[in-house]
This record gives C-alpha cells, structure tokens and sequence, in this order.
C-alpha cells in the first residue's frame, strides 16, 4: 500500500451520461507529500447513449451500452499496456433513478425503461394513497419528481424473483457478478432513509414491494467484486482487477469534484440537468424545504447534496438537434456568440417545466411557452439560446437563493462544473443574476471525482474531500467571473411550477405560495437597498 501511494496509480471511470458515455484513464502522479500529487485524465473510448422505443415505452439500450462499456475497458486496458501501467480498479458512475430488473440467473427482464418515459407519472396518485407526501419527503428527503424510482416501480406487474439493480450498480454486476446498490444512488429512489443511510424498510412494505428488491447497500470506496473471468478475456484486463463503488450518481462524484477553498460554496453541477445546491453535514427535512421542493442525496463521505434539480443543457442540445434535423445546422461557439450580442431583459421560460422533459420540437415548445407568458420569442437560433441561457441563470439564481434560506448556509463563490462550465455567457449570466463570483470547472469534474475515490480507496492519495479538492486545485485550470451587474430577480419570468404537475393538489398550490412570498420578500428588500 504504501508503495502505490508513493508511485501514484491508474484508474478506469466508465462515467455515463443520458447523451453519452465515455472511459477515462485517470492517473494520480506524484510523491509525497499530498500537495506535490496531480490527477490527469485520458480519454480513451467515447460512444453514444440515446433512447429505444419498445413496446410502446422509452427505453435505454443497455446491451449496446455494455457492450461499449467493455470496448472502452479494452481500449483502456491496451493503452496502459502501451505505456508500462497497470489498471488498479475500475469505478462507474451514471445519471440516477433508472434500474434494471435481473432474474436469479443474472438475466435482465427487459431493457431498462428511462426517466424520460411517462409511466412514473401514472402511479404518482396510487404512491401518495399509500404514503403521504409529507411523511416520504420527512424520511427520505427526495426531491418530487414524477420520475424518481418508487414511482417506476409501482408501475411494474410482478416483481417476484427478480432484483433491481440501477444503472451503474448493473453495470458493476455485469462486470463482476456481485449485487451491491452504491449508497449515493441509493438515495435517489425514494426509499432510502436519508438520516439513517439505510433502506427505509416500512416504505417497501407499504408499497407491496418485496423487502429484498435491491442488494445491501455499500459506499463509495468499497470494493464491489473483481472481474468474471469472462470479461477479463474479453476486456485483458487482469482477473484480479477491483470494481470499486465511487459516487455512481454521476452528480455525487462531480460534487466531490468541486475544487472549493473553503465550506462556504455553493455548487451548479451543469450538464443535460442541472444540479444547483449546497454541501451539508446533515440533511433538512422540515415541510418548508418539502414545499420548496429541494432534494437530500447523499454525497461521497456521508456529505449531503442539498439541491434541486433544475432544466439544464438539454434544452439547447435538442434545439441544435430539432435544427440540424431541419437542414441547418447550428454550430455552438457562433450561437453563443451571437446569444451575447443581445440586450439583457428579454423574455424568459420557465427550464425545469416538465414540458421540457421529452425530445422533439423543443424551439418550437419553448416559444410555446414563452407565448403562453403573454411574451414573444423571435425566430431567430440567436433569440432562442438567449432565452434558454437567461432563464437557466434566473433559475440558478432563485434556486440558490431558497437554498440558503432553508438550509441556514451562506455562500460567496458558486462553483460550476461540467460541461456547462465552458459556457461562458451561462457563467457571466450565473454571476450577474446571483451577484456572486462564479468559479468555472472542472469541465470533467464527474469522471475526477470518480478517479480520485478510486485512488483514495487504494492508497494513492489520503485524506477527506478537502484534501482530495485541494489536489484538484493543483492538477486543472479554473476560470473566475465577476457579476458586472446585479440582475438578481428582475427580469420578466414565466410563472414558475413545480417540476411535476400535482393536478391541482394541495402541494401544488402551497408550493406556489411559497414561491410568491419568497419574490414578494426580494422585492421589499430590493426596494429598501
């Protein structure tokens, strides 16, 4: 142990996303002590991820998914090779809630449905008869989405004989043939027990769900099981080589990413959503924090990410995607900088409408919605991606307003990681709409954060997340921006919602209470200043 700590080490992140996947190398260089390491990455295998329409639902591919996953591992293992290394372990990470279904065989049910499938939503009302709102949010502390795991599971028709195993839990399982759920993603389904770290036992009971439908749970940096033999020759990685658990929900690993000097940070982890919150030591469970519809997921070393999902990136992506598809083509860096170029005030959208959930003809929905908030969109690419960019920074900035009010933690500087953090009109707009600084990067914080657990379980690096955050610091490039002017609030904004349309429930309506005093309250203080 002591060795490899001294000689550093490699690592494979499998890190997938809803868009795409890819497997890095990472390697932690370097001797004593701490501040003298470095961590670098190497992409070695990039491939697509989209969705399948089966049966009449959406669906993830996994087997194709896997298949890249082990052509990545190959690439990864011929690559060390070449250079005289040797892979130590292997850590997955992927978006959160999906789950495939496994028989006693090791066979899947079927391909594992999305999120983006409408099917959680139908079971939204017979959940809620079972268990009350109040009493899921009191114990788990999960954000309302109608797409969170319980409420795809209360969808299926016979769970008997078979286990749920998510996203990167299956992944690992197909690897090495052992059933584990990582804590992180664990903490994403709505039946685990945010306070105890343990599954909440009495929820399966009361949805009817067998107690043992997911493998005992295990935390980042244990060791999950090494490779089949199979898929040692297929992939010539040694039999030997670790599966590790890392912070498999793709945003615990970009958190514990986050190259932050001091506590008082808040976070924006920016991809196809946007994960827009604080770090705590405990989690908040109190009915204002229910009513303002923020999350507690558990983050690497028992951290809790107090967050709420927010629209993100994918509002754009399918714009390009809706415009190539009609014959032009948009190339991002000339629309962004045409998006710079127009005045600030225009008219905004609400970005985590579920409105905006599914694919196809997103310009043509968000000038919808811009219309139905009594405004006008031009035509124009330009005008769009404005639109999208202002409201996602509106956005942010209200979501970390609320974020400190209820969790008591005040921040100076919001970090943005991911692929959002090369946006640099998103970043100026962050920091003028909150009036923060805002720290740009790691674009990769994701697949960082995965190598660095990793490393740490295997001795290559010591210490906590500040320790693992300040070898960041040292190892990548970060770029600063200052608000040049305090738009907090002001612009016109489409009436916000919840993320999931309740029907008229009364969480829908105390929710928009809520919402109204909060800007009624911005408003007298904007005033008084």
């Amino acid at each position: 142990m002591n060795g490899q700590a001294n000689a550093g080490g490699v690592f494979a992140a499998v890190d997938i996303g809803a868009s795409s996947g890819r497997v890095m190398l990472g390697r932690v260089t370097g001797g004593r002590p701490a501040s003298g390491k470095s961590v670098s990455l190497e992409t070695v295998h990039r491939f697509p991820n989209g969705l399948l329409e089966l049966d009449g639902g959406l669906h993830w591919d996994f087997d194709a998914l896997f298949d890249e996953v082990l052509k990545g591992l190959a690439a990864a293992a011929e690559t060390a090779a070449a250079s005289g290394e040797r892979i130590t372990s292997i850590g997955i990470d992927t978006w959160a809630v999906d789950y495939g279904l496994v028989d006693a065989s090791g066979a899947l049910r079927t391909q594992p449905f999305s999120y983006r499938d409408e099917r959680g939503r139908t079971a939204v009302a017979d959940v809620h008869k079972a268990l009350d709102p109040a009493r899921l949010y009191a114990t788990t502390g999960l954000q309302f989405l109608q797409f969170n795991t319980l409420y795809q599971l209360a969808t299926e028709r016979e769970l008997r004989g078979v286990q749920a195993l998510l996203i990167p839990d299956l992944i690992a399982f197909k690897l090495s043939g052992q059933r584990r759920t990582e804590a992180t993603n664990a903490s994403t389904t709505g039946l685990f027990d945010a306070v105890a770290g343990e599954w909440a036992s009495e929820f399966f009971k009361a949805l009817g769900l067998p107690k043992n439908l997911f493998p005992a749970i295990i935390q980042p940096g244990e060791t999950a099981g090494t490779l089949l033999p199979e898929i040692a020759a297929r992939t010539g990685l040694p039999a030997e080589t670790a599966v590790v658990a890392v912070g498999s929900h793709d945003t615990a690993s970009a958190v514990a990413a986050v190259p932050a000097r001091q506590e008082d940070f808040a976070y924006i982890s920016s991809g196809t959503w946007s994960l827009v919150g604080v770090e705590l030591d405990s989690p908040v469970l109190d009915e204002a924090s229910r009513l303002a519809n923020f999350t507690n997921e558990r983050g690497v070393d028992g951290t809790i990410r107090y967050l709420r999902n927010v629209g993100g990136l994918w509002l754009l992506s399918e714009c390009q995607r809706t415009w190539a598809a009609e014959g032009h083509r948009q190339e991002l860096t000339p629309l962004l900088e045409s998006a710079a170029a127009l005045p600030a005030g225009g008219p905004q959208i609400n970005a985590d409408d579920p409105a905006f959930i599914a694919p196809d003809n997103m310009p043509d929905r968000i000038r919808s919605a811009v219309r139905a908030g009594g405004a006008v969109l031009p035509d124009r690419p330009a005008a769009v991606v404005r639109c999208i960019l202002d409201s996602l920074a509106a956005a942010y900035a209200r979501t970390l307003a609320r974020a400190e009010e209820l969790s008591g933690k005040q921040t100076s500087v919001i970090h943005i990681v991911g692929g959002g953090s090369q946006n640099r009109l998103l970043c100026q707009l962050t920091a003028d709409a909150t009036g923060k600084t805002v720290v740009a990067g790691p674009v990769e914080a994701t697949a960082l954060g995965n190598v660095l657990v990793q490393a740490r379980a295997a001795g290559a690096v010591t210490g906590g997340l500040s320790e693992l955050r300040a070898l960041l610091r040292a190892s990548v490039q970060l770029e600063s921006y200052e608000p040049k002017s305090l738009q907090r609030l002001t612009t016109p904004v489409v009436p916000q919602s919840p993320s999931l349309d309740l029907e008229g429930a009364e969480e829908t309506q105390s929710w928009l209470r809520e919402r109204q005093d909060h800007d009624r309250q911005q408003q007298r203080r904007r005033r008084t200043h």
